[in-house]
């Protein structure tokens, strides 16, 4: 599957967050949508990506940004994690069923894994991707970077 680029369309998904809510993509249209890629819950780094969003709420606010936490992750298991990460407002996405199929439309599956990329996309306000960035699996996204390609 090709990989998502800018320029792109972003494709629509509906996907459960942690406390089971059907989060629809284009509901957010208007708004720029981050979508922040970690491959498992329940590993430090992934921890430490997903309590960036949340500690910078305000910020992605302020740049009229929705940030998005996806993985592969169940529903239970990603509520369970962010009960123990004291992630109260940031969605977390359960791309589990069928397993991977939003990260294998946005060509950020990892096959032989079975889990996703580590990735940022930026949707901008009409869904047009704006940036994507993929790091290395044991690599921690850079959150100012993150939020600078948020202001513009």
């Amino acid at each position: 599957m090709k990989r998502i680029a800018v320029g792109d369309i972003a494709p629509d998904f509906t996907l459960n967050d942690n406390r089971k809510r059907p989060i629809h993509l284009a509901d957010y249209r208007g708004k720029k949508v981050l979508l922040s890629w970690h491959p498992l819950a329940w590993t430090k780094v992934c921890a430490e990506q997903m309590k960036a969003l949340e500690a910078h709420l305000a910020d992605f606010s302020r740049f009229n940004t929705v940030a998005l936490g996806m993985s592969i992750d169940s529903v239970p298991s990603k509520n369970q994690w962010a009960k123990q990460l004291l992630i109260a407002e940031t969605m977390l996405l359960s791309d589990f069923w069928p397993h991977g199929g939003v990260a294998r439309t946005y060509g950020l599956f990892r096959d032989v894994e079975g889990f996703s990329e580590r990735a940022n996309v930026l949707i901008d306000a009409t869904g047009k991707v704006t940036w994507v960035k993929v790091y290395g699996v044991p690599e921690l996204p850079d959150i100012d970077e993150v939020l600078a390609h948020c202001a513009e």
